[in-house]
């Protein structure tokens, strides 16, 4: 297993902190152990000294020996250390009345003050504590001892009882571990397999109903990843489909008239009609490959890019200046409506100025010469209207879909203007209504939010 496995990790990681929780919870143990410990066997020594004080010592004319009673206590499961606890009583001119038979006899003489003081015993190297306490009547000296080593391996002996059992229950902890990592990182072994059987286009969502709350977030970052791509496969292929389609007339028709042309031999009048012929299908074409261009640019996009306030009265100003040159040569008249104060709409400069073009076209093309287009602009909306022969509710409804375009119209296009004018309008959160003009012809009214100077 790699070390890059969340498994063994976490495995490792809960092994390290056990093992430095165990350090640390020992050296604490300890600590408070010997100290509560020392607390115990000093009051141990001083209640010792207190019944020794209120013996009789008079008879004892040298130090006798106490029994032995170590056999004794090893039979009855009990322990006897020498160092346990040793004792001797002195008169007050230093001679040893009486003592434990064992390391009291070599306790030596000291008449100090009463308490505790720490020494060593003659020919012995282990530090010992000595309690020093005077009877009452002043005549005897009693001393109680007890070896430091002893205390230290009784802190040892009581901690290790107490983290003994955790130290044996480890295994048993890591393996439980182990068990609840392999059960609950099973969903993410799942999702694994589902990402590597995954088909790029698939718009299936990944479940995240057993999925962990943590990893959740990233699994729906990855749905709304794969919703996007599936989107973006879908509209690729339907615009690799609709230029196919569109694109194919235009160059049989360019085909055709090549051919023509080389068919015409001497014929002038023939050769010049089948070049005029295909100098208006190459230009046709180029508009349809632009259009679809920019229609494919503009389903890439979410927001517009580089959004600046934009001035819509100097745009629609501009619009109708590089319209007006082909509208004059159809006999068509425009007219511009402005507010008193000006309109600024948040977006991309160019593509509103599209928007605007691309309806103007739309009006000055498909109406009869003579009519007018008119321009409003107002606080709310945007308003391009004619009063041409208009269109049928039928057609109405079927207006501004990708490609269609009206039967019979004679006129050349593709039918992608109005398609680009509502995708730039989503695009910067406006909305386009497409219906008949109230003194008849068409009305194209794009909708804002208010704004303000």
């Amino acid at each position: 297993m790699h070390l890059t496995s969340l498994r063994l990790r976490l495995t490792l990681f809960f092994i390290l902190l056990t093992a430095l929780t165990w350090c640390c919870a020992s050296l604490i143990a300890w600590h408070y152990t010997t100290k509560e410990l020392n607390k115990l066997f000093d009051t141990q020594q001083m209640l010792f000294a207190k019944r020794l004080s209120v013996m009789s010592f008079d008879e004892a004319a040298s130090p006798p020996a106490l029994a032995p009673t170590k056999k004794m206590l090893r039979h009855h499961r009990g322990k006897q250390d020498d160092d346990a606890m040793a004792f001797a009583i002195f008169d007050i001119h230093g001679k040893m009345r009486l003592n434990d038979g064992d390391n009291g006899r070599d306790i030596p003489w000291h008449y100090y003050r009463d308490g505790f003081i720490d020494g060593y015993l003659p020919d012995d190297d282990d530090e010992w504590r000595f309690l020093w306490l005077t009877s009452s009547d002043g005549r005897f000296r009693i001393v109680v001892a007890q070896e430091w080593e002893y205390r230290e391996d009784m802190a040892i002996d009581i901690v290790t009882s107490q983290l003994y059992p955790w130290l044996v229950a480890l295994p048993g902890m890591i393996l439980i571990l182990m068990l609840l990592l392999h059960r609950e990182l099973r969903p993410l072994g799942r999702l694994s397999r589902q990402l590597a059987t995954r088909l790029p286009d698939s718009p299936e969502s990944l479940d995240t109903a057993q999925i962990p709350g943590e990893v959740r977030p990233l699994v729906s970052a990855l749905n709304q990843l794969f919703a996007r791509t599936h989107h973006t496969i879908e509209r690729e292929r339907r615009f690799i489909s609709d230029a196919a389609h569109e694109i194919r007339s235009p160059l049989a028709g360019l085909k055709v008239q090549a051919e023509v042309v080389q068919l015409a031999g001497d014929d002038k009048i023939v050769r010049e009609q089948a070049l005029t012929q295909m100098q208006a299908g190459i230009t046709r074409t180029t508009r349809l490959v632009e259009q679809l261009l920019t229609l494919s640019r503009l389903d890439a996009l979410d927001n517009p890019e580089d959004s600046v306030p934009v001035s819509l009265n100097a745009l629609l100003q501009d619009a109708v200046a590089d319209i007006y040159p082909c509208a004059s040569a159809r006999q068509i008249e425009i007219q511009l409506h402005l507010t008193q104060r000006q309109i600024c709409l948040r977006g991309q400069a160019l593509l509103l100025s599209l928007l605007v073009r691309n309806l103007l076209d739309n009006a000055v093309r498909y109406c009869s010469p003579g009519c007018t287009v008119e321009l409003t602009l107002d606080d709310h909306s945007l308003t391009v209207a004619d009063n041409g022969p208009g269109m049928s509710d039928d057609t109405l409804a079927r207006v501004g879909e990708r490609f269609w375009r009206p039967p019979g119209q004679k006129q050349t296009g593709s039918g992608l203007g109005l398609s680009i004018v509502k995708r730039i309008a989503a695009l910067h959160r406006m909305t386009v209504a497409l219906q008949h003009a109230p003194g008849g012809g068409f009305q194209a009214t794009i909708r804002f939010p208010s704004t303000k100077r």
